[in-house]
């Protein structure tokens, strides 16, 4: 049976993050996984989805590895470990430059070197044992968590978009997540790097189902517009990976006039390559694309059409077969 996760967050409110979960309470699925943004904080959401769902794995999506110390994390960590009975997978990203600096006052320097700082640190505190480090961000001095683990290795999934973050989670990472990658480009990114030493590789894919194929079409082209013109990291990475002509609208046309219409211009090859979306008879094959491709683990990103609790029974119940 295919591995299948689910995002849930930025598009939705704490409630209807809870009634969706419920819905996947009944579901034999891989994991539920929680965005961050500026929005909902994900340990709270996680927290109380461990008492709705007790079988999915659950995973944060990505915790930011600059606005809390990597102690504030583990401690983050072994708690939902715990509260979850062992089902944790601890997902860090270092976010953007906008992000850090403009909403949190930090300085984003050196993501490189901080997240591996960041990933050893955690993973020698959740030893139990006393923890010293010396590194060049964090120093830190016989500190040791209070309680006791539930499990004291806990699989960390590194969010990888440029190349040097792709190698650095190969490397140190027990998996990657992936997100706005072209179908092409990923089947190749994943084909060079599981050579290396395979990892689990999932990748979160916007996902839109409606029976109106053109409505489902229209909810993914405005999430990636948005993402164009907001995130200048994946902005200049699908330039550079085939999508130039139409970063360069989107971006043009969002400074002058926002939203409105820029999703116009996303192609439908964009579409097609990094999204997910169609009639509930047609989201099972472009899913499968994605795993062809080499994802062990599809998470879809939920993109609601219409009422929220409607919209997510569709899809869940287009990939039955898959989830139950």
């Amino acid at each position: 049976m295919l591995r299948l996760g689910f995002s849930l967050g930025s598009l939705l409110s704490i409630n209807e993050v809870i009634e969706c979960s419920k819905i996947l309470s009944k579901c034999n699925l891989d994991s539920i996984w929680i965005p961050e943004t500026w929005g909902m904080e994900c340990g709270s959401m996680l927290s109380a989805i461990t008492q709705i769902a007790k079988k999915p794995k659950l995973g944060s999506s990505i915790i930011n590895i600059y606005s809390r110390t990597p102690s504030l994390v583990a401690m983050h960590a072994a708690t939902m470990d715990t509260l979850s009975d062992g089902r944790l997978i601890l997902g860090l990203g270092t976010s953007s430059k906008a992000i850090v600096e403009d909403w949190h006052g930090l300085e984003f320097k050196k993501p490189l070197q901080r997240m591996r700082e960041y990933v050893e640190i955690i993973r020698q505190i959740m030893t139990g044992n006393k923890l010293s480090y010396n590194g060049e961000f964090f120093c830190l001095k016989d500190f040791s968590l209070l309680i006791k683990p539930v499990r004291n290795k806990i699989p960390i999934y590194l969010a990888a978009i440029n190349q040097k973050m792709v190698e650095l989670t190969w490397e140190i990472g027990d998996g990657a997540i992936f997100y706005l990658r072209p179908l092409d480009e990923i089947k190749k990114v994943i084909a060079v790097m599981q050579n290396k030493r395979e990892i689990d590789v999932a990748c979160q894919l916007i996902t839109c189902v409606s029976n109106d194929a053109e409505k489902a079409i229209t909810r993914a082209k405005k999430t990636i517009a948005f993402y164009v013109s907001v995130g200048k990291i994946y902005r200049e990475f699908l330039a550079k990976n085939g999508y130039e002509r139409e970063t360069e609208a989107i971006f043009n046309e969002y400074k002058r006039s926002g939203f409105i219409e820029n999703y116009k211009l996303v192609s439908d090859s964009m579409v097609n390559s990094l999204a997910v979306c169609g009639t509930p008879n047609e989201i099972s094959g472009k899913l499968e694309q994605f795993v062809r491709a080499g994802v062990d683990l599809p998470i879809l990103q939920f993109n609601p059409i219409g009422e929220v609790t409607e919209s997510f029974k569709l899809l869940v119940s287009a990939l039955a077969s898959d989830v139950s």
